[in-house]
């Protein structure tokens, strides 16, 4: 298993990993399988190569078969976005070392943690980053793409010095 941080050439494996991952878990994530299927080349090569948001593929030979973001927030928080796996990767640690691609980048970038958005009746995600050393902050929004489910935020803090 390969991670590597996405560039404008890699625009059709990561639409091609996205779609996959708005398909399978419709309401997990803030933007539609509509609303980005109707992305046009421009538009998924400014995502695969922008340095405001950041992706990253793990590969498994050469086929893509997980992802996530990054993103700094308007409130200045480093944001962990888009994580997904194929579910016939999941179990395997792909997931956890796409988490931890993040909290390294985080590091890099001077953070001092990682934040994310999760709805805990998601359990199988809730458990999972709880496990990483997430925790669950008293902070609820609606889900952008599906406002009637609300997700709480989480966060890693890095025990750097």
């Amino acid at each position: 298993m390969d991670i590597r941080a996405t560039t404008k050439a890699d625009w059709m494996l990561l639409k091609h990993v996205r779609l996959a991952a708005l398909l399978d878990a419709q309401t997990a994530f803030a933007v539609s399988y509509r609303t980005a299927a109707g992305y046009d080349r421009s538009q998924w090569e400014q995502r695969a190569s922008s340095i405001n948001t950041e992706f990253w593929l793990a590969f498994q030979g050469s086929r893509p078969v997980g992802m996530v973001g990054a993103t700094v927030s308007e409130s200045n928080r480093f944001n962990l976005i888009g994580m997904w796996v194929e579910p016939q990767f999941r179990g395997t640690g792909i997931a956890k070392s796409l988490v931890d691609t993040v909290k390294a980048r985080s590091i890099q970038r001077g953070c001092d943690g990682v934040f994310l958005d999760v709805s805990p009746e998601n359990t199988r995600a809730s458990n999972f980053y709880l496990k990483l050393g997430f925790v669950f902050l008293d902070e609820w929004e609606p889900l952008e793409s599906h406002p009637q489910i609300s997700v709480q935020a989480m966060v890693w803090h890095s025990t750097r010095c």
